[in-house]
């Protein structure tokens, strides 16, 4: 795909009409994936348009790409959110610029905000990295009541709670302003790295899922071994 094509900007009023289109992509992917997403309607995305809070990439001929938009936490804390491609442009590169795109906005709106994000994908981890965030656990994040709450729209939210919101299948990544690396330091950590993170995150998902598995088969709903199939791709 061409990226001299697509548009990459802040959104405006008049791009609220991509707001269902937006949210529908949101749901499908998440379905597709297998994977927990808080659920957005296209009213919140449309106020989020309208505040100056999200970014949007288009073709030259107005066709929607991408989306993502910033959340603030009593502010002091950044994230940058409901980050989606439509599926004829996704491993184009595009996810990437939207997401630098959002950063440097939510760097412009909120200077001395920590940014963050929450992900089970490793392609997000690597985007992430490349703008310089690290990989924190959940107590560097804010406790901010209405972050969390949204969250309770997603499958995970009981093992978030089991665990009293200290980890869960989501990595938890962090730009601090104040005190960070330089995005070359955090890009090469994760190219070293990664793949002892995709092991780790499988193992995690493996081990934040056990208890649910085996209440699952308790209740005649299958073996630990298809399950553990399933999840570990064997």
């Amino acid at each position: 795909m061409d990226n001299q094509n697509i548009i990459i900007r802040v959104a405006t009023a008049a791009d609220t009409k991509y707001a269902t289109t937006i949210t529908d992509e949101m749901q499908s992917s998440a379905k597709a994936r297998g994977t927990g997403i808080a659920k957005r309607s296209p009213e919140y995305v449309e106020q989020k348009i309208n505040e100056g809070k999200a970014v949007i990439a288009v073709t030259n001929e107005n066709v929607w790409v991408g989306f993502c938009y910033i959340e603030v936490w009593k502010g002091e804390y950044v994230a940058n959110s409901g980050l989606i491609v439509s599926p004829p442009f996704r491993k184009s590169g595009v996810a990437k610029l939207i997401k630098k795109r959002v950063f440097e906005l939510s760097r412009e709106k909120y200077p001395d905000a920590k940014i963050f994000g929450l992900t089970t994908g490793l392609a997000v981890m690597k985007i992430n990295s490349d703008l310089g965030y690290e990989p924190v656990t959940y107590s560097e994040l804010t406790n901010d009541e209405h972050f969390w709450a949204g969250c309770k729209s997603c499958v995970n939210y009981e093992i978030l709670m089991s665990k009293d919101r200290k980890n869960c299948m989501c990595t938890a990544m962090l730009y601090d302003p104040a005190d960070h690396y330089e995005p070359e330091e955090t890009k090469q950590f994760f190219e070293e790295n990664k793949k002892g993170l995709e092991r780790l995150q499988r193992y995690k998902e493996w081990k934040l899922l056990k208890p649910f598995f085996e209440k699952q088969i308790a209740g005649g709903g299958g073996s630990s071994k298809s399950l553990l199939r399933y999840f570990l791709n064997f």
